[in-house]
């Protein structure tokens, strides 16, 4: 019998290992990405107080064109940095999910660094 290995269960256990090793502060938030057929999300968070400070996402209104593509990712990333950077956050640590850094997950880094967030 061939047995089926779960994706999403195993990302979630890479997600969880790194989550034991990174942490946003205040001054240094953790920007993390979260990506699904459809749409692409990123949040800037706390960890010390447990609160998202800012958020984007391809569903937000105004948001033109296609939502699941690379150039929607980038144009999520610079969303978030220029809330980010209104907040005066300029410095973050990336979480990406347990995804690999690749492709859309990449495109959002990308565009928060042309942003100006650096990390």
């Amino acid at each position: 019998m061939i047995i089926k290995k779960d994706k999403n269960k195993q990302r979630q256990r890479r997600q969880a290992r790194v989550r034991g090793k990174i942490r946003g502060t205040g001054a240094r938030p953790r920007l993390s990405v979260f990506r699904s057929k459809k749409h692409i999300y990123a949040q800037l968070i706390d960890d010390d107080k447990g609160i998202t400070l800012c958020s984007s996402s391809s569903m937000e209104k105004g948001f033109e064109g296609a939502t699941a593509d690379m150039k929607a990712a980038e144009k999520v990333g610079k969303q978030l940095a220029e809330k980010a950077v209104a907040l005066g956050i300029t410095k973050v640590v990336f979480d990406r999910s347990g995804y690999i850094y690749h492709g859309r997950v990449k495109s959002v880094a990308d565009g928060a660094r042309s942003a100006g967030l650096e990390f």
